[in-house]
């Protein structure tokens, strides 16, 4: 029993080092438009929420009421609407989910709440004078007052109403009718790397788990605990 104990021990050890050894997320977006963006884009707006570090540059970014002004913006552009159409339809955006799957997220965030820095981080973060004062000044902002002027503007209502027509809009409405869109998606499916290191550990090859042999004795051992399923009682004869 301690032979298995230390063999899925050792398996959770692996899973989450193969993780580390994972590449890095993207750039952190520099501008409230690169924030923007990201976080409407299916494909990738859950990176803000994988890691506890990039969570405070999110919340951070978030503090800013230049970016609700460009989520803002951007939601007046029915382009914006089709990039997160054709997102959704993006194997991509699945992957971008999945990688929650990877228990070194969870190991993070519990070391992170654990960690009275994060906590400190965030909470001068809300604590911020300025923070208040920029949000206080956003109404008399040059690019408030440009969405304001984006109401009266007719050329806009018309983008939204030739949107129907636009190439762009055909494409994404025809995205469903495509065979290979169905066929990416079941790629992404059985892709390992999709799943993190549970993926990882499917692919390597057998008789090892991360680069630690796994003694064939010990799985027929776990086999033999397994009860075996009791024989249905006969049925009694009726009197």
């Amino acid at each position: 029993m301690n032979r298995l104990s230390i063999l899925f021990a050792a398996l959770i050890v692996s899973g989450i080092a193969q993780a580390a050894d994972a590449p890095a997320a993207s750039a952190t977006p520099a501008t409230p438009q690169a924030w923007a963006g990201k976080m409407l884009d299916p494909t990738q707006n859950a990176a803000a929420f994988r890691d506890p570090a990039a969570f405070q540059q999110w919340t951070n970014a978030m503090m800013n009421p230049a970016t609700s002004m460009a989520m803002m913006q951007a939601g007046m552009d029915p382009n914006t609407t089709l990039r997160m159409l054709s997102g959704m339809m993006n194997p991509a955006a699945m992957q971008n989910y999945m990688q929650f799957t990877d228990p070194s997220i969870a190991m993070k965030w519990m070391g992170a709440g654990m960690d009275p820095r994060f906590a400190t981080a965030l909470l001068s973060q809300g604590l911020n004078p300025n923070a208040y004062l920029n949000m206080m000044q956003a109404p008399l902002s040059p690019q408030m007052m440009n969405m304001g002027a984006q109401m009266l503007n007719p050329g806009m209502y018309g983008n939204w109403m030739t949107a129907p027509m636009n190439p762009a809009a055909m494409n994404t409405m025809m995205a469903p009718m495509n065979p290979n869109m169905y066929g990416n998606w079941m790629g992404a499916g059985m892709n390992p790397n999709t799943y993190g290191p549970w993926g990882q550990m499917m692919t390597m090859p057998t008789g090892q788990m991360g680069g630690i042999p796994i003694d064939p004795a010990v799985l027929m051992k776990l086999m033999q605990m397994m009860p075996a399923p009791a024989a249905p009682a006969a049925a009694q004869p009726a009197k």
